[in-house]
């Protein structure tokens, strides 16, 4: 009977020091030290959002495809925020930093009616760097446009970050009803 005790007291141990986030997480990456440009040309650091959840995304202003219902979905949600009462940042990362400069981002982000006061889209890097932040940090791909394009392939996910920064979980950025699940996971963290 004494070795089956360890074992399960082992268990519970351990259990105890797992996931201690009021949502179901899917993901578990460290956000490392950073400081970029925002649309209004001042710094955003990894310190300047500590304490806080916040919601990050990958798009780049010039983009066909995906960028638009993304950067609408984003704006869904701040609003649905907004009206919840809900505080958390959104950063919306720039995965073309040689086009969207800061003046390129706020203009993109007056088409979405965007409140600054808790997204800032980001740029100020190299594209290196950004690839290499969200591939490494994020799991999310991008990669340089082939010869003769001007298309950033990259991932559509929308990303939760701890307050510890701590990539937590990934939605669909793609699809306007995973706003409704991210909302709800921010209803129970915050």
């Amino acid at each position: 009977m004494k070795r089956y005790l360890i074992p399960i007291g082992l268990f519970f141990l351990l259990a105890a020091c797992g996931n201690s986030h009021a949502i179901q997480t899917t993901m578990s990456e460290q956000v490392p030290d950073f400081e970029y440009t925002t649309q209004d040309e001042k710094k955003l650091s990894l310190d300047d959002l500590e304490g806080e959840w916040w919601v990050a995304n990958f798009i780049f202003t010039n983009c066909t495809t995906v960028c638009m219902p993304m950067t609408y979905n984003m704006a869904h949600l701040q609003s649905m925020m907004a009206e919840e009462d809900i505080q958390a940042q959104l950063v919306s990362f720039s995965v073309d930093p040689e086009h969207d400069t800061p003046e390129i981002l706020k203009d993109y982000a007056s088409n979405y009616d965007v409140d600054f006061d808790n997204w800032s889209f980001v740029t100020g890097y190299d594209f290196e760097t950004i690839r290499e932040f969200s591939i490494k940090h994020f799991k999310n791909l991008v990669q340089a446009p082939a010869d003769g394009e001007d298309q950033v392939l990259h991932g559509t996910s929308f990303f939760l970050v701890s307050p510890e920064g701590e990539v937590v979980k990934s939605y669909n950025g793609v699809e306007i009803e995973n706003m409704d699940i991210i909302l709800d996971d921010l209803k129970k963290v915050n």
